[in-house]
């Protein structure tokens, strides 16, 4: 079995300027983070864009889809800032596609080194190889389906919509 994983950006990749106190993207931190984590599964990584997800227009999900569409995996992981993965979730179901496609994320860059995003892929990687064809947002080891998911703001952490 191969996935795909597209990387979009969002506090899994970004960088800490240590002399300007900012957050910023130079490059995906995947290979090292699979390598890490030992991963013995046929992945393909394909960075589509590096942006913050509150950045995130339209045109944005548009290319996210249809990077979905020409994959020829039917199984692909998205990497995604988590301000709007619930909604990205949510427009890669409206597409229908015949694939199964996990989002997951982190609460704190994978350079911090006490970041939540090596659980997180770890977590994604082991979903998109169960789950029936449908977009998912795999989050804190849980998974949820695009239309039944939010993000709490008040904890951090994403759980069932209320």
């Amino acid at each position: 079995m191969s996935v795909r994983i597209i990387v979009t950006g969002g506090t899994f990749d970004k960088e800490y300027d240590e002399l300007t106190g900012t957050l910023h993207f130079e490059q995906t931190h995947l290979p090292e983070m699979l390598q890490r984590g030992r991963c013995m599964l046929d992945v393909q990584v394909d960075v589509l864009m590096m942006i913050d997800s509150l950045e995130m227009k339209e045109a944005h999900r548009q290319r996210i889809v249809q990077a979905c569409r020409d994959a020829h995996e039917s199984r692909l992981l998205i990497t995604h800032g988590t301000d709007t993965m619930v909604e990205t979730a949510q427009y890669l179901a409206a597409a229908a596609l015949p694939k199964t496609i996990v989002l997951t994320g982190a609460m704190v860059p994978y350079a911090f080194g006490s970041s939540d995003g090596l659980f997180n892929l770890g977590s994604a990687l082991s979903f998109v190889q169960c789950l029936p064809v449908g977009v998912y947002v795999a989050m804190n080891g849980r998974y949820f389906t695009a239309d039944n998911v939010e993000k709490n703001r008040n904890v951090g952490v994403f759980e069932e919509r209320r």
